[in-house]
């Protein structure tokens, strides 16, 4: 494929998207220069931009595979390693509510000195993009190493295991070549087959398996082995060190054994920091756990990962960023940002617009998204930001936080104020903003320096019960 390919293909998506290169651009963090560059052929796509652009014109894949056909694939520097990984294959099987894992890795010392322990890590989570709500499971229900049941074999002898890390829903375990008869430390160019297994309940497991690359590896496999009648559906992604979750470059393959529908996926030479996920839904049973009743707005935005009220990170002045050496790290944030009020979206309808500050997904960074009333209009992305300015011509409306969405409180502020931010490339912009605009960025500004809307209410003002609240849906009305 030649590499006017990916400028083409971005630009023929972004088109079918019904999007311009401005609100683009504004949703991926870039500057809308930097895109006109890339569509034009006149600057490559980088690896970060080539995900991003995949991610959020949900391309099917076709934006990056078109991207990474016309740009050399990085391969794994060449010669011995101190300790790689020849063959890595990992099983996950499902039974009656139990999940069993069983790791077989076939290493080899590439180094000079015997190399005597090799670390696993062990990590789950129930409810992905709900942070609070995987803590309060795990606090209440941790992963407990009994449950486990961890057994491990070195070349089928039995390896004795040290605790590393003991956490509620995370483990790190030091395999030992050794037990109570013998040591048997791996000497340089020798390799030996590593076999370890453990099990979880599936009230504590979430429907996703990821390897993660930790050394060089030359392959790497997956099988999940799923009851059929519960008519599985597999998918996967791949995450880098630098970028988010791009669709996997080759597909899932899917066999029948038995009673048992089998999904395998391999790669060869995959990246060091590369991240391979899984993911699974049972169009047929069986019934999920119960999950606790929602009964108030606050318990929907606390299960949609919403940091709520009283957590110290929303008192604190959020640490910012060094631009553009840290532009990698804005992304991500934002890009969590965006996903995180996606979630929102899916409780309530925000009719005035809404914005989310990254220390309410507790992120302690200065970087905030505002949607603006407008439904056409594009997300406006800040960091850093800084009122510099504002009016005296102010007003009292009643304000929403996200982290306390139970109550509404009558704010006053200022109807135009002028505001500082910052460009992923380091540049730095003012930017006026105007009554609802104005009062949304006030208010997601106050996040990032450690304030709530109850202290900009007027004295004795305080917040009523949402269910007193009769704006819902409804846009704040300015007079000229």
């Amino acid at each position: 494929m030649a590499p006017q390919d990916f400028p083409a293909a971005l630009a023929r998506w972004r088109t079918h998207r019904r999007m311009t290169k401005k609100a683009l651009a504004s949703l991926m963090g870039f500057d809308p220069s930097y895109l006109s560059h890339i569509e034009s052929g006149r600057h490559p796509a980088s690896e970060d931009f080539a995900r991003l652009a995949e991610r959020q014109l949900a391309a099917g894949g076709e934006l990056w595979r078109s991207w990474t056909r016309s740009t050399p694939i990085r391969q794994q520097p060449e010669g011995p390693a101190e300790l790689f990984v020849d063959s890595d294959h990992a099983r996950l099987v499902y039974r009656d509510g139990r999940y069993k894992a069983r790791m077989r890795r076939r290493i080899v010392n590439g180094g000079s000195d015997p190399v005597s322990r090799y670390l696993v890590r062990i990590s789950v989570d129930r409810y992905p993009g709900q942070p609070e709500r995987s803590n309060e499971l795990y606090r209440s229900h941790p992963l407990t190493w009994e449950a486990l049941s961890l057994t491990a074999t070195c070349d089928g002898d039995p390896m004795r295991w040290v605790a590393k890390h003991d956490r509620d829903s995370f483990k790190e375990v030091w395999l030992c070549f050794d037990n109570e008869e013998s040591r048997f430390p791996l000497y340089p160019g020798q390799s030996a087959v590593l076999e370890y297994s453990y099990a979880v309940g599936a009230e504590q497991w979430g429907q996703w398996f990821q390897r993660a690359i930790r050394l060089p590896t030359n392959d790497v496999g997956v099988e999940l082995a799923f009851p059929s009648e519960l008519a599985p559906d597999v998918w996967g992604t791949e995450t880098s060190t630098t970028a988010e979750a791009v669709p996997l470059r080759d597909p899932i393959q899917r066999s029948v054994d038995g009673d048992d529908a089998v999904f395998t996926w391999s790669a060869h030479r995959p990246h060091i920091g590369a991240r391979y996920r899984l993911e699974w839904r049972w169009r047929v049973g069986p019934p999920e756990a119960p999950r606790p009743a929602l009964r108030t707005s606050s318990d929907r935005m606390r299960a949609s990962g919403i940091v709520q009220d009283g957590d110290p990170i929303l008192a604190r002045t959020a640490a910012r960023f060094s631009l553009p050496a840290e532009s990698e790290s804005a992304m991500e944030v934002v890009d969590r940002i965006h996903r995180a009020m996606q979630r929102v979206r899916e409780h309530h309808e925000f009719g005035k617009g809404m914005g989310l500050a990254a220390t309410q997904i507790g992120i302690d960074r200065a970087a905030a998204v505002v949607l603006p009333p407008d439904a056409d209009a594009a997300p406006l992305v800040l960091l850093n930001p800084r009122i510099i300015g504002s009016s005296q011509d102010t007003d009292d409306h009643y304000e929403g936080c996200l982290s306390f969405f139970d109550v509404r409180g009558l704010v006053p502020r200022s109807r135009r104020v002028e505001v500082e931010h910052a460009g992923v490339d380091g540049s730095v912009v003012i930017t006026v903003f105007t009554d609802a605009l104005a009062r949304l960025v006030a208010h997601e500004i106050d996040h990032l320096h450690g304030v709530v809307y109850t202290e900009r209410m007027n004295p004795g003002v305080v917040p009523i019960p949402v269910e007193e609240y009769r704006g819902i849906g409804w846009s704040w009305r300015y007079e000229k």
